[in-house]
């Protein structure tokens, strides 16, 4: 071994204790693995055909663990950045309003070991409803398991994968998983597991089928557009599709090329942006439920695409061939009808954008800085603030005499973007905490994060893009009997950020303690350019 494998390795080392020897503290994990070699790892089937190059480089973010019976790995609701596969033991996935978890092991005896019979698509609806998915756009994100039959519990074996979809895609678990026996279980984090589908079709075929298998039928089901499609025509359709995953900057078709699919947009953002001149203005941009393609598949004569059309950041797509889509639209004619309403809108969008120079700006603006992922941003109108700093001291003597967020960032026009938490729709801050400090505070969007449980470790602040998260020293220690035990006697810091102020009935403290009314929350980026054009710009 020479010396650079070996500080190779050292660093490997190190890396997987930085990223597991937190995880599952105070959990139901009786024993976490240490990193694994290439060879240790191909003794797991999930990662059989691999070559050790890339064992030895996913391998800080492989850990191997045991949960004791009766222990819960990820909760619904949950954002968790993991994967999980199933070596040994049974656990049991639910959702917890329909089912006590204390009935989950007779409710997952009596349905077996196999999967039950999915849902009917009027069924998945109801539930999506009732987890706030109604509405009248397309419905890709809002379950990744299909629970149906007369049990609403489904029972995993050895050789299943499950929590992959909301890791991938950055979605809140849509169930409970539970541990039915002792399980010894392969944990994959995010980056390892996109490295993996991108290295072998094999492997990225098995997550796609596990995807196919328990949530796209019902997903598509749940469209407009195929909500009256025969089920088992819609059963063939989501056989035939194409799931596409996209790396950021990669570009899903050119601006030119052959029209010959509908795009369903189920996680990230897409750029919509036309040639002009050497380079391109971007006119649009799609966010999941979104279609794209839809004009040219409809519209006699556009047989190319209008658009080049790239990922803004990793997300995935469910490609429908020309002759699918038509297949289903002939059984269904209500389906047609509305994708031709989609198809006005965004032909009227489209329109609207290019007659308008600043718009290209300003689209390619929002999605650099998050803005189209905010749902309440804090804005300020530069024209009238003094810069008192009432709204920090406000928010300051709101929260213990600790801010929650800085009266500094981006400038658009007139407008400064404070660095405060946008409360993202898909939040990313929520992944990777090891406690569950940050979390879903059960209001709209808000996210909060809880300083009796926040252990200051910093992944929050690390995954926030936009710089939101603040680390606050507390000028005390950690105590002796705190766990993990790296932490005692070491300095105490948390994590804070913006909780909209949700517990007072007044609202944001910020926003409302401005003498001079310029600072607003702003909830799309619909609001954010009507309150950038109101100054009459």
């Amino acid at each position: 071994m020479t010396d650079l494998t070996g500080r190779t390795l050292l660093r490997r080392d190190e890396q997987h204790r930085d990223r597991w020897s937190l995880y599952g503290a105070e959990s139901g994990i009786e024993h976490l693995s240490q990193r694994l070699s290439a060879g240790e790892l191909k003794g797991y089937e999930v990662f059989e055909g691999f070559k050790d190059q890339v064992l030895e480089t996913i391998s800080p973010d492989v850990s191997v663990a045991v949960w004791r019976k009766g222990a819960v790995l990820f909760e619904e609701g949950s954002h968790v950045d993991v994967a999980f596969f199933l070596v040994e033991g049974k656990a049991a996935a639910y959702l917890s309003k329909y089912v006590d978890p204390e009935s989950v092991s007779a409710a997952a005896d009596s349905a077996g070991t196999e999967n039950p019979a999915g849902a009917s698509a009027a069924t998945v609806h109801h539930r999506q409803s009732e987890r706030g998915g109604g509405g009248g756009t397309m419905l890709l994100s809002a379950m990744d398991f299909d629970l149906g039959g007369d049990s609403d519990v489904q029972t995993l074996g050895p050789g299943e994968f499950f929590g992959e979809i909301g890791a991938l895609n950055g979605w809140p678990q849509s169930v409970t998983v539970r541990a039915l026996t002792a399980c010894r279980v392969v944990q994959i984090r995010v980056p390892a597991l996109r490295l993996l589908k991108r290295r072998s079709s094999a492997f990225r075929r098995k997550i796609e089928a596990v995807y196919r298998e328990r949530a796209l039928l019902s997903q598509l089901g749940a469209c407009p557009v195929f909500r009256e499609c025969p089920r088992p025509l819609l059963a063939e359709l989501a056989q035939r599709v194409e799931l596409v995953p996209c790396d950021p900057g990669e570009v899903v078709f050119e601006e030119g090329a052959a029209a010959d699919a509908l795009y369903l947009v189920r996680s990230g953002f897409l750029r919509l942006s036309r040639r002009m001149g050497a380079g391109h203005v971007t006119v649009t941009y799609l966010s999941k439920g979104m279609t794209v393609g839809e004009v040219e598949l409809l519209v006699d004569g556009l047989d190319r695409a209008r658009f080049t059309v790239s990922s803004v950041g990793y997300g995935e797509l469910v490609r429908i061939a020309r002759s699918d889509l038509f297949d289903v639209l002939r059984a269904a004619p209500a389906g047609g009808r509305e994708l031709w309403r989609q198809a006005v809108d965004r032909i009227k969008e489209t329109g609207g954008r290019l007659a308008d120079p600043g718009s290209s700006e300003f689209v390619e603006f929002a999605l650099d800085k998050g803005l189209v992922e905010g749902s309440s941003i804090l804005v300020m109108d530069l024209d009238r603030c003094t810069r008192c700093d009432d709204c920090v001291r406000a928010c300051a003597d709101t929260h213990g005499g600790r801010p929650r967020f800085v009266r500094e960032g981006d400038r658009y026009d007139n407008l400064l973007i404070a660095r405060s938490c946008y409360h993202c729709r898909d939040p990313v801050c929520l992944v990777g905490c090891p406690t569950g400090a940050i979390r879903r505070a059960d209001v709209g969007d808000v996210v909060e994060i809880k300083d009796e449980i926040c252990i200051g470790c910093a992944t929050c602040h690390d995954n926030c893009p936009y710089d939101a998260i603040v680390m606050h020293d507390t000028g005390g220690a950690w105590p002796d009997d705190a766990l993990p035990k790296a932490l005692r006697g070491t300095p105490r810091a948390v994590a804070s950020k913006c909780d909209l102020c949700y517990a007072s009935p007044a609202g944001p403290a910020c926003v409302r303690n401005c003498p001079h009314h310029c600072a607003f929350r702003v909830g799309s980026v619909e609001e954010f350019r009507a309150l950038q054009r109101s100054d009459g710009r």
